[in-house]
């Protein structure tokens, strides 16, 4: 036996399923094998073509592909496939195609169908494998998730009832009634779209207060509803309901209303968890229903893990359930203690204000005061209201703040204008505190009361942060602090959890300062976005970095996010308490090499902002 053969029979043994054949099976194999290289980005199966061969990957890396064209899986160093075609028509049926510069192992189908009928162990690993594949490629195929993939179009299947505001709210309920809506579009005399109304609207608005039925419909409509445009994904309009806790979104196409899409359409297609849950917050009544909910929270994350959704779509969905509990908070401590003396507003900060929120959170929050303050007349009400909000959001899953970046802390309970001077301070007189509350409270969002106070200070934030060189580079300086995990030779360096394991921290190693480092590009374009992808295509639009750059980053963020976004929901699925702290040993070879590179990228742009933001550069 010479080396090469010797070589061949020690990866055989690494690697299940060949590591189940016994000495004559893996005599056979070796008399019979091939060798072939492929170039990275080169097909390897086609689909359709005859299937000749099962292929087992020595070195490199594969992607494999549905009939669709869609991502099935990616494989590496011991991975395999082409088993589907040759147990079922003998026809390729999920194409490949080299990833990188990859080496493959060629074993004859009539080899394949050998190892298969004699050898037990090799059989059910292969077929095991291969019914899950069947049964995802069907499940794919019958049940695809349309609210990540389709547009709202697909959901309109009836023109919408369209009204004028001055109609009578009987005749309203009489034509809604024959055309079985449960919403009405409400026009001008240009048939613009002015507003809403709905089956709730009249019973709320019209029976519960007695009005007379020929009350104009402009009267008890919602004004200037969210809408959303006929090509956008049905996710998106999930999304705005969720924000807006509403049951009926207006479709538009070249700012015509064609359509309506309603709850009930999206719980044809499944995803009911995250909707259905956030009604539910809305309809509790005590502090103790809402914190009963907490594993309906977790269920709902796990779902859209098991769903592949990606991060944004987990991250925003995640920061509409706890913006949901923040309200519905907010709401019943008004029960209790009567409405705010004067104006104010709830801000959600950090991972919620961006849509990136995960399982693993806990509450960043403070409370903006109309400048008619007087802490000595209404100081007390606010305190109780904060003190509230914030030991009810504690009870519900988001833990206090170890910093106390809280309403209920009184630093951060202070008038517009104490606000406003104090951004205009961090930003004048770049300090290290400053600089880590600028990483905080610069990600903003009104949530609940005088939203416009919100926009007052982000407005301030772009037009003040872009313009100081000087604060741009104390940011930046500030975003390098913290580096990815990566030694002199490219190896992960591991840091001690809690249990003395060694793991990867991916929050403060890894989405956190990409995080940092991207709200410092987006502060010097002046972008309005609060959202990492949003902020990295506002960045992109701008061409302050090269080409492909932001891809990079984009890539990143992404995968970093979702090592971390599954690690935790294999965490809630095995009963543990989920956390932020990966260990790479659990990871396949192919999450650790592209961990690395995704990492490598994160220190480049780290690299590229350092000398971008120069302190001497710019003054």
């Amino acid at each position: 036996m010479n080396a090469e053969q010797l070589e061949i029979i020690e990866f055989f043994q690494k690697h299940a399923p060949l590591n189940s054949l016994g000495e004559a099976h893996v005599q056979l194999v070796l008399a019979n094998l091939e060798i072939s290289y492929f170039k990275a980005g080169s097909p390897i199966l086609s689909f359709d073509e005859p299937a000749n061969y099962w292929f087992v990957i020595r070195s490199g890396a594969v992607e494999v592909f549905r009939r669709d064209g869609q991502l099935y899986n990616r494989l590496c160093e011991g991975g395999y496939f082409g088993e589907f075609g040759l147990l079922r028509g003998k026809k390729v049926r999920f194409p490949a195609k080299a990833l990188e510069d990859t080496l493959c192992y060629l074993i004859p189908a009539t080899v394949f169908g050998t190892l298969f009928e004699q050898c037990e162990a090799f059989a059910d690993y292969v077929e095991i494998e291969d019914n899950t594949r069947l049964k995802q490629a069907v499940s794919r195929s019958h049940q695809n998730n349309v609210l990540f993939t389709a547009n709202i179009d697909q959901l309109i299947s009836n023109s919408p009832l369209c009204l004028s505001g001055d109609t009578p709210v009987q005749e309203a309920a009489v034509q809604m009634a024959q055309s079985n809506q449960t919403a009405v579009i409400v026009q001008d005399e240009s048939q613009s779209l002015i507003g809403i109304v709905t089956d709730q609207d009249f019973r709320d608005r019209v029976v519960a207060k007695g009005l007379p039925y020929s009350t104009p419909i402009r009267y008890i409509m919602t004004e200037s509803p969210g809408t959303v445009n006929h090509n956008q994904l049905v996710f998106e309009a999930m999304m705005l309901m969720l924000r807006n806790n509403t049951q009926h979104v207006p479709v538009l196409k070249n700012s015509e209303v064609v359509g309506m899409v309603s709850q009930s359409d999206l719980v044809k297609y499944q995803s009911r968890n995250s909707l259905f849950l956030v009604n539910s917050i809305f309809n509790s009544t005590s502090v103790v229903e809402l914190a009963a909910l907490k594993k309906d929270v977790q269920a709902a994350f796990v779902r859209m893990v098991q769903e592949d959704a990606n991060s944004r779509m987990v991250g925003s969905a995640m920061a509409a359930i706890g913006r949901s509990f923040k309200q519905k908070l907010l709401e019943l401590a008004v029960q209790e203690l009567g409405s705010p003396p004067v104006p104010c507003c709830f801000l959600a900060l950090g991972s919620m204000a961006r849509e990136e929120q995960l399982i693993v959170t806990d509450q960043d929050n403070a409370l903006i005061i109309d400048d008619r303050y007087d802490p000595a007349l209404h100081g007390q009400y606010f305190e109780r209201l904060a003190n509230l909000v914030c030991d009810g959001l504690n009870a519900c899953g988001y833990d206090h703040c170890t910093g106390k970046i809280m309403a209920s802390n009184p630093q951060w309970r202070m008038p517009l204008a104490q606000w406003k001077s104090t951004f205009l301070d961090w930003i004048n007189n770049p300090s290290p505190e400053g600089l880590l509350n600028s990483n905080v409270f610069f990600d903003l969002d009104g949530v609940w009361g005088e939203t416009a106070f919100a926009n007052e200070l982000n407005q301030l934030i772009r037009s003040k942060g872009s313009a100081s060189y000087r604060f741009l580079s104390s940011m930046a300086r500030n975003a390098i602090l913290r580096t990815p995990p990566l030694g002199f030779f490219k190896d992960f360096v591991m840091e001690m959890d809690g249990s003395q394991t060694k793991t990867i921290n991916m929050k403060r190693r890894g989405t956190a300062p990409l995080a940092d480092l991207i709200r410092v590009h987006a502060l010097s374009v002046g972008s309005y976005s609060r959202n990492s992808f949003a902020r990295l295509a506002d960045i992109e639009k701008s061409g302050i970095l090269v080409k492909g750059q932001v891809a990079n980053i984009r890539d990143s963020m992404e995968l970093i996010s979702m090592v971390r976004i599954r690690h935790q929901a294999i965490s809630l699925e095995s009963g543990g308490k989920p956390d932020n702290n990966v260990d790479p040993k659990k990871l396949s070879d192919f999450e650790r090499k592209n961990l690395k590179d995704a990492f490598q990228i994160l220190s480049d742009a780290q690299t590229f902002l350092k000398f971008r933001y120069q302190s001497s550069r710019g003054q």
